[in-house]
């Protein structure tokens, strides 16, 4: 039994001293959370923004990670120039690891041919802790005192700067963005280090109208990379309009990692959705990934003196 446990906390620890091939956490209703990949989303929508997602992975897992997002923007106009900004605050657990990122967003908006180009930018602050309190080396090792391996909670901190642009058009929507440009390592106690690679995303989605003036179709797809690994996500959701309410359904599917199914409902200021992510591994169906999201938006008139009466265009 000891064997093994030392055997996986070298595995650990390699980990610790290579880092991650892709640091940040995945969401499957990544259409609903735009902000938390691209920082020239802040202010796109003209209405001040306030969104929210919890994701549970791996479930049926002893210590699955769990990752939560919180996050706020809105547009506003200084010098006659349309403006956003936006702040986050992003947690995860995984395992005896806790990572916590928080930071600032600022967006410059100009239109451009019949929609709106967005340059983002976004500083922040990047933290990692390891606690191997819970870890039981046994009674008749001498591990625990062993330099290697911390006997406390080591911590990491380190600054984090980002990079965005996005093409908003009344039909389509295309964003670029590179997260974690700073490329930061973490020292975690006195022997270990992490180091973060940065990360690209690329998003991209459409509105397609059907004949049935209640109907109404939307895909969508998110490519992230550190250049040495990738996953695509290709997303489809069909949306049905009644009275002040819409609702949809659609499928998701990432190439040899997973497939899943999404529910959500639109009613007045409030976005609200579901997603299940089924692996295609031997993990197994009833071991896949619970995501919900809530979004809240409102009219705040910071574009100008006037009332604003401009209906958003967002598509997501």
């Amino acid at each position: 039994m000891f064997l093994r446990k030392l055997a996986f906390l070298f595995v650990l620890f390699c980990s610790l001293s290579k880092g991650y091939a892709q640091f940040d956490a995945h969401f499957n209703n990544y259409f609903a959370i735009t902000g938390y990949y691209n920082p020239a989303y802040s202010g796109n929508q003209n209405k001040l923004n306030i969104y929210g997602t919890y994701s549970l992975q791996l479930a049926g897992f002893t210590n699955a990670p769990q990752s939560m997002f919180a996050g706020v923007d809105v547009p506003f106009k200084l010098f006659g120039k349309k403006q956003g900004a936006g702040v986050g605050l992003f947690t995860e657990s995984i395992g005896l690891f806790t990572n916590q990122r928080i930071w600032a967003q600022y967006a410059y908006r100009t239109s451009f041919l019949k929609g709106t180009l967005s340059f983002g930018a976004q500083l922040g602050a990047l933290n990692v802790s390891f606690d191997p309190t819970e870890i039981d080396f046994g009674t008749d090792s001498d591990t625990s005192t062993d330099p290697a391996f911390p006997s406390a909670t080591v911590k990491g901190l380190s600054l984090d700067v980002g990079l965005g642009v996005f093409y908003q058009h009344p039909k389509f929507y295309a964003g670029l963005s590179a997260a974690h440009l700073s490329a930061p390592t973490l020292l975690l106690g006195e022997t270990n280090e992490m180091k973060i690679n940065s990360t690209i995303y690329f998003t991209s989605g459409c509105n397609i109208q059907t004949t049935n003036p209640l109907l109404s179709i939307r895909p969508s797809m998110l490519l992230e990379t550190d250049l040495t690994s990738y996953k695509l996500d290709l997303t489809g959701r069909l949306f049905y309009k009644k009275d002040n309410k819409t609702f949809y359904g659609g499928l998701s599917y990432s190439p040899s990692i997973s497939v899943g199914f999404l529910v959500g409902i639109h009613m007045g200021a409030i976005k609200a959705g579901y997603s299940y992510e089924m692996f295609t591994s031997k993990i197994g169906i009833s071991n896949g990934s619970h995501d919900i999201y809530i979004c809240y938006s409102m009219d705040m008139n910071f574009m100008s003196k006037s009332k604003n009466k401009h209906k958003s265009i967002r598509i997501l």
